[in-house]
């Protein structure tokens, strides 16, 4: 019986102060990214999605609610695909912007094959393929929809492809709306699709 569970991640935030804004309330998403949620919507309308579940926080939600509209579902919500925690949230630091250069960083900064500056990739990927395998359950034999952020969806990646989790995140193919699609025969995972309906996104530009 084959299943699918596509991870979405949601599109660009309205961020105007360009802050790392992670796990923070009030983060909605922009026009642009209301529109590349409708996109991914009628990409996937003709898709069997029977289970539509996303992060607790707002942009994930407004991502997810126009596809679980056009299905006749509601959106569900996991705990386990809310966005990595971090050190640096709400402070202004972006991939190669040289802030992460500034010595009074550096004491957080020890070990980047961790984090120590946030989260353990082994515990996001773990808590990730709990809720993979949870929506698997719920929508067996048609698809799901799990709408989460960069950094979860492709740490769990990497852990489903035997890859280190530490990697270059300018180098992370995931980009704004985009979909990670996991394909099981049963319980297990026999393919991992890439792709991008809403179009390709730079991993460095602040919106993530």
């Amino acid at each position: 019986m084959t299943t699918v569970v596509h991870l979405l991640r949601h599109g660009e935030v309205h961020n105007p102060d360009n802050i790392l804004y992670g796990r923070l309330p009030g983060f909605r998403l922009s026009e642009r990214g209301q529109r590349q949620a409708l996109t991914v919507a009628e990409a996937l309308a003709g898709h069997d999605i029977t289970h539509v579940v996303a992060s607790p926080l707002q942009r994930a939600q407004e991502t997810g609610a126009p596809i679980a509209a056009a299905h006749r579902l509601d959106v569900h919500t996991d705990e386990r695909l809310i966005e990595a925690g971090n050190q640096f949230e709400g402070k202004r630091v972006a991939v190669g912007d040289g802030a992460l250069r500034n010595p009074r960083h550096w004491p957080i900064l020890r070990n980047p094959f961790v984090p120590s500056w946030g989260e353990p990739y082994l515990h996001i990927a773990r808590r990730m393929l709990g809720a993979v395998y949870r929506a698997r359950a719920a929508a067996e034999g048609h698809e799901a929809l799990c709408v989460s952020h960069q950094l979860p969806i492709w740490t769990l990646r990497r852990y489903l492809e035997a890859k280190p989790l530490w990697h270059d995140p300018r180098r992370r193919q995931c980009s704004l709306a985009s979909l990670t699609s996991l394909v099981f025969d049963g319980e297990e995972l026999v393919d991992i699709v890439y792709s991008e309906p809403a179009g390709a996104t730079d991993p460095k530009v602040t919106g993530a």
